[in-house]
């Protein structure tokens, strides 16, 4: 038998049951005449009458009997199988293995704390990805889905929640000449070498963590390349070169021997949580939902 339809083998089914077109097409939410069509396809199909009708009684052929027979257990075992498949979509137990860059977010932890409290199941283990790969452990599988900075514009990742979006700081020596000022402009980093994040991070990243040049042109020194954020923090608190930083960050480190600086001018810094496109399962939509309800 080619071409098999589900919904004959359904609408044969039920009408087997109830012997009555009516109630037949009630239960499945189909007209009287859509049964009679599923029905004609499914005799079609087999090559003889499976249901006999007069006007007044509908009763299975012994064919139809003999089709019942054999179907009945085989749909049953159909029926549960997808829906043992749906329960493990469903299901989110387990380990989630969450990856960020320097510093765990609040509005992170906030999430991972509620995530926890809605699904005691599944476990969070959180490790710290290099500034200079923000990708690589979410395409190799070392992390189910991580936090990132923006932007993210890789073709096997999907992009989740955005959050915190704020303005870029310059973490600099107290030394450095622009320690003092109570806010930089974009134009401003033209005098300011900037540390920026080495291979293999993507070259568009790189350029929007540091930038190479003002938005009026002028071009901003490089200063070294770094693999991870302490790396960085120490070469500005050793005056080699400043530092952009998103907020929250910029807060976090806020008591360390350094100068934080806004700077105005620039896109805003922003997070979002990322994973690989053919490993989305309930347990990473279950965390994104927690983040972006983290406020």
């Amino acid at each position: 038998m080619s071409g098999l339809d589900l919904k004959e083998l359904e609408a044969f089914l039920v009408l087997s049951e109830e012997l009555h077109f009516g109630r037949t097409g009630e239960r499945l939410y189909l007209s009287q005449s859509r049964v009679s069509q599923l029905l004609r396809s499914l005799e079609s199909r087999v090559g003889a009458r499976l249901v006999a009708r007069t006007s007044r009684k509908v009763a299975l052929t012994p064919l139809g009997e003999r089709l019942l027979t054999g179907l009945r257990p085989a749909y049953a075992a159909l029926k549960d199988t997808v829906e043992d498949a749906r329960s493990a979509a469903r299901d989110v137990g387990g380990v989630l293995r969450l990856g960020f860059q320097g510093t765990a977010d609040d509005r992170v932890m906030a999430a991972v704390g509620t995530f926890q409290a809605r699904h005691p199941g599944c476990a969070v283990e959180i490790t710290e990805i290099p500034l200079c790969d923000p990708f690589g452990a979410v395409h190799r599988g070392d992390v189910d889905t991580a936090v990132v900075l923006l932007p993210v514009r890789e073709p096997g990742l999907v992009l989740g929640p955005v959050f915190s979006r704020q303005r870029q700081t310059l973490a600099l020596s107290p030394r450095h000449p622009y320690a003092g000022r109570a806010e930089l402009t974009a134009e401003d980093l033209a005098g300011c070498a900037l540390v920026t994040p080495g291979d293999p991070a993507p070259a568009y990243w790189r350029e929007a963590q540091a930038p190479t040049r003002t938005p009026g042109g002028r071009p901003v020194p490089a200063g070294p390349a770094v693999t991870t954020l302490q790396e960085g923090l120490a070469l500005a608190a050793a005056n080699r070169a400043g530092m952009l930083l998103c907020r929250s960050t910029a807060e976090y480190h806020g008591r360390s021997p350094l100068a934080f600086v806004p700077v105005t001018g620039l896109p805003d810094s922003a997070l979002g949580l990322v994973w690989r496109r053919n490993a989305e399962n309930e347990r990473l939509r279950a965390f994104g939902r927690a983040l972006a309800a983290a406020g």
